[in-house]
């Protein structure tokens, strides 16, 4: 291409480029750039042009060539796949009237920050230094899958849209880059798949906003980034879905708004995450940990959904320190009976020593353990329950003993039973008669020596069999306490 050929506005650009000084096509700095299709032919230069300067622009000797363009109408389209540009690229407040084609191509740094473009194919793209599509408004799939970049990629305030719902407005799947994924406040309509993806920094999508509902607003399976990820006051409106990933820091949701209500707001199944904070936000959804393994889980109850799946969900630390009443929701609100979940609970408490807490898990998994069984095991679990607790109130068998010890000593006290054989009989005593029928293997002469009647007969046979009961049951509680122990 010839510099006779180009416009006015090319040539500036031309000239430009062997030194890499920036050309500046706008009137203010803030003009709205989504009207860049009614710029005039002054600030119009061809996709054309721009392809011949990164593939074989003029150079100068000792000079540092780059292509610095802003507030530009880039008219054609800009074709670059496979391509090589060893120079740098800074195309801002940019309008594109088509979507940019540089799959697999090479680049060393590239820049669509503030730009207004249809769509951005760029699977395959190679990045020496960052990306930056910083408060770029994309209205078309933005297809990266397979990416690589060895610096970050900045997508603070970006916005992404795309009129067919059928394909992702953000596809990152299988991509890798070698620092942060720096996107505060970007806003999405449409789907976002990190499918595989590989961040070895930080992921920040602090205050974005996701939208797809009834669908899924993030898709990050088997997603994988080497720090934190932060979602801290973000929206979502659709399915997140982390299933399988990896995050060895922090996963911090304080304060977001996951909404989804018809299936499933948060999946963090079958993760490994350093620390997973759920703290004075809002989940209007399904929370589903099945699988997850966690180190700290800072979970706030009140953030707690109306289900919660929790199969095989461990966890070395659950904080912030709350009693087990308020604990418990978490697990009651699981649709199934799960005892690993309990057993993960009782563990926390144990690790802080709370052994008061750790009880009361013990005891609400009993009685949720009982709601699952035939109904006469249900009745001999109200039994235990009652009578000692499951073997975690055994004073309260004492109460009981003490009670029914009261009762038929008076009873006996006031009708004294006949003897068997008066020449034979010892002293009667109302107080070891009752304790003769109630205690099974304890014998004091006295329940042998006499015999009641009438009504006093079938108090007998009571005291016997609630004795026989409350043994049974103390057995059975302070066995299932050894055994835990």
């Amino acid at each position: 291409m010839e510099i006779n050929d180009l416009t006015p506005a090319e040539q500036r650009v031309w000239r430009a480029f062997p030194t890499g000084v920036s050309v500046d096509f706008r009137e203010s700095t803030d003009e709205d750039v989504a009207e860049g299709a009614q710029w005039g032919p002054e600030r119009t230069v061809r996709a054309a042009v721009l392809r011949a300067l990164l593939l074989n622009g003029p150079q100068e000797p000792g000079e540092i060539a780059a292509l610095k363009v802003a507030g530009a109408r880039i008219t054609g389209l800009l074709d670059m796949p496979y391509g090589t540009a060893e120079f740098a690229i800074r195309l801002s407040h940019c309008h594109f009237d088509d979507v940019p084609m540089l799959y697999g191509a090479r680049f060393r740094q590239l820049n669509l920050s503030n730009s207004v473009l249809p769509g951005l194919t760029a699977a395959t793209v190679r990045v020496e230094g960052v990306l930056r599509l910083t408060d770029a408004r994309i209205r078309g799939p933005v297809r990266l899958g397979g990416a690589r970049i060895a610096g970050a990629l900045f997508m603070d305030r970006t916005h992404l849209s795309a009129p067919d719902d059928s394909e992702p407005v953000l596809q990152l799947n299988h991509a890798e880059i070698g620092d942060d994924l720096w996107a505060p406040g970007m806003r999405s309509h449409g789907l976002v798949r990190l499918d595989g993806a590989t961040v070895t920094g930080a992921v920040n999508l602090e205050e974005a906003e996701f939208h797809n509902p009834g669908s899924t607003a993030i898709s990050a399976l088997s997603f994988e980034t080497g720090s934190d990820l932060r979602m801290r006051f973000a929206r979502t409106h659709g399915r997140v879905d982390l299933r399988g990933s990896r995050v060895p820091a922090r996963f911090d949701l304080t304060r977001a708004h996951l909404s989804n209500p018809e299936g499933t707001a948060l999946r963090v199944s079958s993760c490994t995450v350093g620390e997973l904070w759920l703290l004075r936000g809002v989940l209007d959804g399904v929370l589903n940990l099945r699988r997850a393994h966690l180190e700290v889980l800072y979970l706030d109850p009140e953030m707690l959904p109306d289900k919660v799946f929790l199969s095989d969900l461990t966890y070395t630390t659950l904080t912030p320190h709350e009693p087990a009443e308020r604990r418990l929701h978490m697990l009651e609100r699981d649709p199934r009976y799960e005892p690993h979940s309990y057993e993960q609970l009782t563990a926390a408490y144990r690790r802080i020593g709370d052994d008061y807490a750790a009880r009361r898990v013990q005891l609400a998994k009993q009685r949720r353990l009982r709601t699952t069984r035939a109904w006469y095991g249900r009745l001999w679990g109200y039994v235990q329950d009652v009578t000692v607790g499951y073997g975690f109130h055994p004073l309260r068998a004492a109460v009981w003993l003490l009670s029914l010890l009261a009762v038929g000593s008076t009873a006996y006290a006031l009708h004294h039973p006949h003897a068997l054989k008066p020449s034979e009989a010892p002293h009667f005593n109302p107080v070891f008669y009752t304790l003769d029928l109630l205690l099974p293997v304890i014998s004091f002469g006295q329940e042998e020596a006499f015999a009641p009647d009438g009504w006093y007969q079938y108090l007998s046979y009571g005291l016997i069999i609630t004795g026989w009961i409350l043994a049974t049951t103390v057995v059975t509680g302070v066995t299932r306490t050894v055994s835990r122990q």
